[in-house]
């Protein structure tokens, strides 16, 4: 297996003014389907903007990421072309488009902020209780031709909620989870795939699983200075919130290892069954 820590490594760099080209390998154990997984995706447009030639200031980090899920991106080269948009005193905007043989298949907006000071009294959520310890759960088994390929990256243990394909009832899940090779990756891209790793519960009231795909995505980062374990245990919450016309509207909360709320994401999801 191809890590990502591997695939972002081993990525080419262009420059030109302030814009930036970037050339990663997509390899099929990535793949979702006939595209490749958008986690990994959106982690090589965010890489993309960090590789502008204008550095970004110490403690700006990733507040909100935008995607529109364009075309199917398959195994093989896919670049990204960066540029800045605009930079102010405390935000900055990148874009990032992702093509493949000349085809659009992804546009992404970044923002990166710092902290500001502010007067008001910071809200943190807690993180909800969950009913099973991860460690006492099985694990949701890969099985090669059935399963997507880049599940085999991860460890899932289902905590609530229908499985995929499982015929069930409900609209919300609680997942366990984790990358097994989390090893070299930054909290900011590692926040960026673990967010985008569970299926809308809606999934599960199909049985058998039938193919669903991301129209959009729109996620909101909680920065964290917090060392996050490579082999920790993040926790997904997830609802489908609208379910009508062969669309859902997803939205999910993603908790880092450490209990903290790490992400808010909101999905547009074509389900085909």
């Amino acid at each position: 297996m191809n890590s990502l820590a591997k695939l972002i490594a081993e990525r080419r760099i262009e420059t030109d003014g302030p814009s930036a080209t970037v050339e990663f390998d997509v390899t099929d154990d990535w793949l979702q389907g006939r595209t490749a997984f958008g986690g990994l995706s959106s982690a090589f447009g965010v890489q993309a903007m960090r590789d502008l030639p204008t550095p970004i200031a110490d403690g700006t980090s990733l507040r909100a990421l935008q995607t529109a899920f364009v075309g199917p991106i398959g195994a093989g080269t896919v670049r990204v072309e960066a540029i800045l948009l605009r930079e102010g005193k405390s935000i900055r905007q990148v874009q990032a488009t992702l093509r493949q043989e000349g085809q659009i298949a992804a546009v992404m907006l970044g923002v990166f902020a710092k902290d500001r000071a502010s007067t008001m009294r910071p809200v943190r959520p807690p993180r909800p209780p969950a009913s099973h310890a991860p460690e006492a759960l099985l694990t949701r088994p890969f099985v090669a031709g059935s399963t997507p390929s880049f599940l085999r990256h991860f460890d899932m243990r289902w905590d609530d909620g229908p499985m995929p394909g499982s015929g069930g009832s409900g609209m919300s899940t609680r997942i366990h989870m984790r990358l097994l090779d989390a090893a070299g990756l930054s909290n900011e891209i590692l926040t960026v795939m673990m967010a985008d790793v569970s299926p809308t519960p809606a999934a599960g009231q199909f049985k058998p699983a039938v193919p669903a795909s991301s129209v959009s995505w729109a996620l909101e980062l909680r920065p964290s200075d917090r060392a996050i374990a490579p082999d920790g245990w993040w926790r997904a919450d997830n609802d489908s919130i609208v379910v009508d016309g062969g669309y859902v509207n997803h939205s999910a909360r993603l908790w880092a290892p450490g209990g903290e709320l790490a992400a808010l994401a909101y999905q547009v999801v074509s389900i085909y069954g």
